[in-house]
């Protein structure tokens, strides 16, 4: 298996990490992309990617990858595509400041949400004020389309900023798409969430010796199967669930 020696880069909570960590969570268990548990696994709560690269990177551990190098030039690609654009779309951003300006608070948000410390001061109240008064025009179906094509235009030229770690564009694709559905819920917008292939969904390992017969009658045969291949058994010696459910209950 191939280790990254992760994490490259010192990582810490800053003024939103924490708060978007508990929501992005919350909202992946309802959704059953995360196990009911996922609050209490480390290797989904840690700041710091996992070396294996069977389990997703989270996006609040992305600076343990990357540093601040990198998601700052993926952040100033964005913003030069941004004030090269139409003036419908660029106007609204000038107004608020030069390009220097966003790609600044831009990354500081990026790196305050990815794990590299308290960046991005006034946390989420400075990011609801901006988008409810600075950049309420853009915050429609037309705008979102609009910031989400020359994102994903900057994400498909970005790869030399992304590590040899594939996991990572899955992963900034999960951080867009969770921001973008939290905007177009709260500004009852089209969800414009097409930046590409997002952490898939993960379960927590069945444990045998903790369930009841009954809890294990109760699994279906393919989740019987899947189980006892994470436990090393070879589960072609087994002909149907009756099989499966038996050797269950003798590990």
């Amino acid at each position: 298996m191939k280790n990254f020696g992760y994490p490259k880069y010192d990582t810490r909570h800053g003024y939103m990490s924490e708060k978007v960590q508990r929501d992005y969570i919350s909202s992946a268990i309802l959704k059953k992309t995360l196990p009911k548990d996922a609050h209490r696994m480390k290797h989904i709560v840690s700041l710091n990617a996992s070396n294996d690269l069977s389990k997703p990177i989270q996006f609040w551990q992305l600076y343990s990858v990357l540093g601040q190098g990198p998601i700052v030039k993926i952040v100033e690609s964005f913003y030069k595509r941004v004030f090269a654009d139409e003036d419908w779309f660029t106007s609204v951003f000038a107004r608020v400041g030069g390009i220097d300006h966003h790609i600044n608070t831009q990354a500081s948000m990026w790196i305050d949400v990815m794990g590299g410390g308290s960046y991005y001061h006034g946390g989420e109240f400075r990011l609801n004020f901006h988008h409810t008064h600075n950049a309420i025009q853009l915050m429609n179906d037309k705008g979102a389309r609009r910031w989400s094509q020359l994102m994903l235009d900057t994400l498909d030229n970005s790869a030399q900023h992304m590590s040899a770690d594939p996991r990572v564009r899955v992963s900034i694709n999960s951080f867009l798409s969770h921001f973008m559905t939290k905007y177009s819920d709260e500004f009852s917008f089209e969800n414009r969430s097409f930046f590409g292939e997002t952490n898939p969904p993960m379960k927590s390992r069945i444990n045998f010796l903790s369930m009841a017969q009954g809890e294990i009658e109760a699994l279906t045969e393919s989740e019987l199967r899947e189980a006892l291949e994470e436990n090393g058994v070879d589960v072609s010696k087994y002909a149907d669930k009756e099989a499966l459910v038996t050797k269950s209950l003798m590990l």
